[in-house]
């Protein structure tokens, strides 16, 4: 191909905006490991909760924020359990239908994303292709890189014409993960039970307690981590906060009900080489979740189906709304050409 386009001019009221990057050292915690993340057929959030602080925006002006997940590469894994780590299975099933997730409180000035840590605690992964609620849906046993967008509120009428300019992409390396539907390394599951507040349930004692050699990897960040403050709703939502902690145990719930097995399957047992069993994990009775259980799952919170070649409409900001799709959806294909991510340019950090 001839020379590559030259790099867009970004609009001034994106190009100045930095991101950071919280509970970064629980990331990389994980990341050392080889980050998993559960996905269901119900669709399941993420943990860590992608969770970011924003400087630079205009703090008058509109901005979305919108997120989407790439594939590292185009290979299939499994896992070996005898030698506890991942082996390239073949090459990757077909692409799942790109989506991108809005944040909830989209659009928003850009004094009110910079005034509080911004968490995507409603977005959920699922397997399931043909997903209608506006989940992000993944193939399992492949490998994603998360990717962040910033998306300027344009109000010219003419705005769609600028979508190029009026975004910003952000790629955090450390937040890249195995998508699974059972975690595969037990020291993943430790460190999620460990450092999650919903998977209390799973917990027979407090992780500052276990043996050492139980500690996952024995990282004394995790013990900083449960001490340091975990923002689990976005601050905004101060009143949402019971109804997602009910939902997050929930999810936690259902898999002490026999839902997806944590670990794999009984070889995954055998194999491990320091077996759990003096830790066995207490489930609550039946009883103490009937009322969660019984509880329909909520719609979700926003009405999103796959943003390549919808646009996305709500019932007011309708014109900034396909402007945002606009952008967004430039966004979503800036490196979808080349079809190999090996060559992604990961954007500011």
């Amino acid at each position: 191909p001839a020379a590559a386009k030259a790099p867009v001019k970004k609009n001034p009221k994106v190009a100045n905006v930095s991101v950071q990057l919280e509970m970064k050292a629980l990331w990389d915690e994980f990341n050392q490991l080889g980050t998993e993340m559960i996905v269901t057929k119900a669709g399941r959030r993420m943990f860590p909760t992608f969770q970011v602080k924003i400087f630079g925006m205009d703090p008058m002006a509109d901005y979305m924020l919108l997120m989407d997940f790439v594939p590292v590469d185009d290979k299939r894994y499994r896992y070996a359990f005898h030698s506890s780590s991942w082996l390239v299975a073949g090459k990757a099933d077909p692409a799942t239908p790109g989506r991108v997730h809005y944040h909830p409180d989209s659009p928003a000035k850009g004094a009110q994303w910079m005034k509080q840590i911004v968490s995507f605690d409603k977005l959920k992964l699922t397997n399931n292709l043909l997903d209608d609620n506006g989940h992000i849906i993944l193939n399992s046993m492949h490998r994603y890189q998360p990717r962040f967008h910033v998306v300027y509120v344009d109000p010219r009428k003419d705005s769609e014409k600028y979508a190029e300019e009026n975004f910003k992409t952000f790629v955090f390396e450390e937040t890249r993960f195995t998508a699974v539907t059972a975690y595969q390394n037990h020291r993943i599951t430790q460190l999620k039970i460990a450092s999650n507040p919903f998977a209390k349930g799973f917990r027979d004692c407090d992780p500052e307690d276990w043996p050492r050699n139980h500690r996952p990897g024995a990282l004394p960040l995790m013990s900083a981590f449960a001490r340091s403050r975990n923002p689990v709703s976005s601050p905004a939502h101060q009143n949402g906060t019971e109804k997602d902690g009910a939902e997050g145990r929930r999810d936690y719930e259902r898999e002490a009900a026999g839902g997806t097995p944590l670990h794999g399957d009984a070889a995954h047992q055998q194999l491990m080489s320091r077996p759990l069993h003096h830790h066995p994990y207490k489930y609550p009775p039946a009883a103490a979740y009937d009322h969660y259980l019984g509880a329909k799952s909520r719609p979700a919170p926003y009405p999103l189906p796959g943003i390549r070649g919808h646009t996305y409409h709500h019932h007011h900001h309708h014109h900034h709304m396909n402007a945002a799709a606009a952008a967004a959806a430039a966004a979503a294909n800036m490196y979808s050409s080349a079809g190999a991510p090996a060559n992604y340019d990961y954007g500011p950090r």
